[in-house]
């Protein structure tokens, strides 16, 4: 029973030391970096983005105009009281002996499917607006993509800068057990320290871009989250196998929203003109009425009914220039469509030009490039490191060696801008 009880306190001791590590652990856990892919930071900016948000109300006010559009007129209800005697006649006063009410009714009736037409371009209204939308939401997905790319390349030049200084403070090790064995000269070794800064500029200068364009993604999403607790992941590479340029072009003119918006504006414009016809057309406006104790020559007729036709008489105002107007709006609105389908054409094919050929400098990076500057650097180190090559061979090889690298980065970078370029020409995410 002695060692246990002896324990307890120790034990308790092990539990609150623990629960006082945890805290500040779990702390830390909560405060690591969120990384979310393309697909979630889309996602989230379909979500929350204010100016999308805003603009997809546009939608519900023109289907509440469907409403408004398809209401029939309102009947007229009209009360008329006459008859009353207001004075005495020859000492006689009976004023409401006489009075007689009349109730009415009237009702416009509109021909030539009026409301039917209404209804239709308001229908089409609603389409254009959706459409419109879609564009709208095209052209800021670009802006967030492209935004999304900038955090992709900056966070791939501090890595390959941070992996540049690591070597270069290996090969300054090295150069310093060099000297300090009496292999290479002090001038040697300051003109090798004095080079470090180049690169622990790259690497405050790579910090700083991240930082950015962490800060750019940041406000498009319209999210306050730290920068130190916000980060992006996805691939940082690309595919040099592409679909042909008439199949870039056959989508785009299948989903481009603005050229859906502006065959939909043709199609609205006809339905526009149609109801201008409609409207020079005469309506009829139909009316009863119900009259008690009516003035009439039968006297009998104390209870009467009453009904007539009015039928305004179209002899100057036909609606003939909104007739014309909207004739004139259907081909001009063919013109705006045919001019956003070559403008359709021609995004595509600047998109694919600037994509194919950033894919063509890649290939031989790839290929090629890369191994051939690592190779360089690395046999040129050796034979320094070995006295058969000068200081100034080996600095070379390492400056052309982070030329090619950073090359090789940036290019990557405008790779996927120019993909997400031509997805914005297109209509839609073909290149992922």
């Amino acid at each position: 029973m002695a060692p246990a009880n002896l324990a307890s306190p120790r034990s308790l001791k092990v539990f609150f030391l623990a629960l006082l590590i945890a805290g500040p652990l779990a702390k830390s856990a909560h405060a690591q970096q969120q990384s979310f892919t393309w697909q979630e930071v889309r996602d989230k900016f379909e979500a929350i983005n204010p100016t999308l948000l805003a603009d997809k109300l546009n939608i519900d006010e023109s289907k509440a105009q469907e409403i408004t559009a398809f209401l029939r007129p309102n009947p007229t209800f009209a009360l008329s009281v006459d008859g009353t005697q207001i004075a005495p006649d020859k000492g006689v006063w009976r004023p409401f002996a006489g009075t007689f009410e009349s109730p009415s009714f009237s009702y416009l009736h509109e021909r030539q499917h009026k409301r039917e037409l209404r209804l239709e371009s308001a229908k089409k209204g609603t389409l254009i607006a959706e459409s419109s939308h879609a564009d709208l939401e095209r052209t800021l997905l670009f802006n967030l993509r492209a935004a999304f790319v900038s955090t992709l390349q900056a966070k791939a030049v501090l890595q390959l800068a941070n992996d540049n200084l690591v070597y270069y403070d290996h090969v300054l090790q090295i150069s310093r057990d060099r000297f300090n064995a009496g292999d290479i000269a002090q001038i040697d070794l300051d003109r090798l320290e004095l080079q470090r800064v180049q690169y622990e500029s790259d690497v405050q200068t790579a910090e700083v871009d991240l930082r950015t364009a962490k800060i750019q993604l940041l406000t498009l999403l319209n999210d306050r989250t730290p920068i130190a607790q916000f980060d992006v992941t996805g691939p940082f590479d690309f595919n040099d196998q592409l679909m042909t340029g008439d199949e870039f072009r056959k989508i785009a003119l299948d989903t481009r929203p603005d050229l859906k918006a502006a065959v939909e504006a043709v199609d609205k414009a006809q339905t526009e003109h149609k109801l201008a016809v409609a409207n020079g057309s005469t309506d009829p406006t139909l009316s009863a009425w119900y009259t008690h104790n009516s003035s009439n020559n039968n006297p009998f007729g104390i209870n009467t009914l009453g009904f007539s036709v009015t039928i305004p008489l179209r002899i100057f105002d036909r609606n003939q220039g909104e007739k014309l107007r909207a004739q004139l709006d259907v081909t001009r609105n063919e013109r705006l469509r045919d001019a956003s389908a070559t403008g359709v054409l021609s995004d595509v094919d600047s998109g694919y030009a600037t994509l194919e050929s950033n894919v063509i400098l890649l290939q031989p990076y790839k290929a090629k490039y890369l191994q051939q500057a690592t190779r360089v650097r690395d046999t040129i180190f050796f034979s320094y490191q070995h006295g058969g090559a000068s200081l100034l061979d080996f600095l070379n090889a390492q400056s052309e060696y982070r030329t090619v690298q950073l090359s090789y980065v940036n290019l990557i970078g405008s790779y996927l801008t120019a993909a997400a370029q031509l997805n914005m020409a297109v209509g839609r995410e073909v290149i992922q």
